[in-house]
């Protein structure tokens, strides 16, 4: 294991070019010289990167739902095919997200997120430009593609260039994911009214901001082809001992960890495709409404830092699960009651159930004993987790066409919370995986 002690400073000379394979070594220890090459520059670089490309990880969803009325009238949508656009995110996560360790370990995870972003501003460009459906399905996929793999390979970045700060800056890439997604809900409407009123202008604008989050990685990009980036995780994985030995698919709190992540992932794709339509049917504004789906998915920011630090010193999370479903099941029951009336509770509300998001993180990390496990957990409960959220957003759209109204939908919401409390509390008792497989 002795790559994955490699410093912030090593890690930098190595992606800059500055150690080059033959490089000295400091006598007796087998590390680098000193003369390790511009590190402050590198990671400050590095920094704005991850920076950057968080605030493109949500935009190209939360945008879309802000204006998904206009999308529907000028593409001449249906209810249904509006829903299969709002389960494309999900979908695109489980596809496209599994391919993203092995790109990492085939051109390093710099370029990927380099690509990732610059598919993100190509989607974005051109999915406002194409007349037909299934265009801009496709070029909402392009986005999507961009977005699943950079998702998956933030957290290795951290790890590979920050290893003694792991914690600080994966909240701070947390925050700007979050203030990205609020962003996006709180000013499309805005900035469309203020060009013209045009959905088009409204949803491409965004493509300027992925543009610039191409910029930081393209000298890291262009060091790897003189030296290759640190390569920690890909070096050691297949030396683990027991991931081989495990058999997760046997495990009950695996299933039940997989089912909690994809119902509340169920839950956070439609909130974000549908929840300003709801409002806006109600007679909200439409500014308003992408207003108060900016107030939902600004609820991450902070509770993103509190509830796993919670979490952790219980040794058993279902407390935590019931309150965050109780919380969904009030706001799902106003909506329905007085939507536009409490419409400030209700997004506030909905914002704090939403955040099961990090308590899954948590407890993806304590079910499980070994870093083996973990990993091997992690990628089993997103990657079934995001394939079960993949229906929702699309029977709500089902539902709302066919009804003509918001009742049944919200129903179908409210109802999924309660599996959802269920699977959360199974996947929160005090057990690991090895225990059961």
């Amino acid at each position: 294991m002795r790559d994955e002690e490699t410093t912030p400073q090593t890690a930098t000379a190595a992606a800059t070019g500055t150690m080059s394979p033959g490089a000295p070594t400091a006598p007796g220890t087998g590390a680098p010289a000193p003369r390790t090459g511009p590190a402050p520059w590198t990671l400050r670089l590095v920094t704005i990167g991850l920076v950057l490309t968080a605030l493109n990880l949500r935009p190209a969803i939360t945008s879309l739902g802000a204006l998904l009325e206009e999308v529907r009238d000028g593409l001449h949508m249906s209810g249904s095919v509006a829903g299969v656009l709002t389960s494309v995110p999900p979908l695109c996560f489980a596809v496209f997200g599994v391919m993203a360790p092995r790109l990492a370990r085939r051109f390093g995870p710099g370029a990927v997120v380099c690509a990732g972003m610059v598919a993100i501003t190509a989607g974005l460009v051109i999915r406002p430009l194409i007349g037909g459906t299934a265009g801009f399905l496709a070029a909402s996929a392009l986005a999507l593609m961009g977005i699943a793999v950079s998702n998956v390979l933030m957290p290795v970045i951290v790890k590979r260039w920050f290893p003694d700060r792991v914690g600080s800056m994966t909240g701070l890439y947390s925050m700007a994911l979050a203030l990205g997604t609020s962003l996006a809900a709180a000013v499309t409407v805005p900035l469309t009214d203020a060009m013209g009123g045009s959905w088009k202008a409204g949803l491409g604008i965004w493509a300027v901001l992925a543009a610039a989050a191409i910029l930081p990685w393209i000298p890291l990009v262009r060091a790897r082809a003189t030296a290759r980036e640190p390569s920690s995780g890909a070096r050691t994985a297949p030396a683990r001992p027991q991931a081989p030995e495990l058999r997760i698919t046997r495990s009950r709190t695996a299933w039940a960890l997989a089912c909690f992540f994809g119902l509340q992932a169920t839950a956070a794709y439609i909130t974000m495709g549908w929840m300003p339509q709801i409002f806006r049917d109600a007679g909200v504004s439409a500014g308003t409404a992408g207003v108060l789906l900016a107030l939902t998915m600004a609820m991450g920011v902070p509770l993103a830092f509190v509830i796993p630090r919670v979490a952790a010193r219980m040794r058993t999370q279902g407390p935590i699960v019931v309150f965050l479903g109780a919380c969904g099941l009030t706001g799902y029951a106003g909506l329905y009651l007085a939507p536009s009336g409490g419409a400030w509770a209700w997004a506030l509300l909905l914002g704090i159930s939403n955040c099961a998001f990090p308590l899954a993180l948590t407890m993806i990390g304590m079910r499980a004993r070994s870093g083996a496990g973990v990993v091997r957990l992690s990628a089993f409960a997103q990657s079934t987790g995001y394939l079960i959220s993949i229906p929702g957003p699309l029977l709500v759209g089902v539902l709302y066409q066919h009804s003509g109204g918001w009742g049944l939908p919200i129903a179908l919401m409210a109802a999924l919370m309660v599996p959802q409390m269920v699977m959360g509390v199974l996947a929160g008792r005090d057990r690991t995986i090895e225990d059961e497989s």
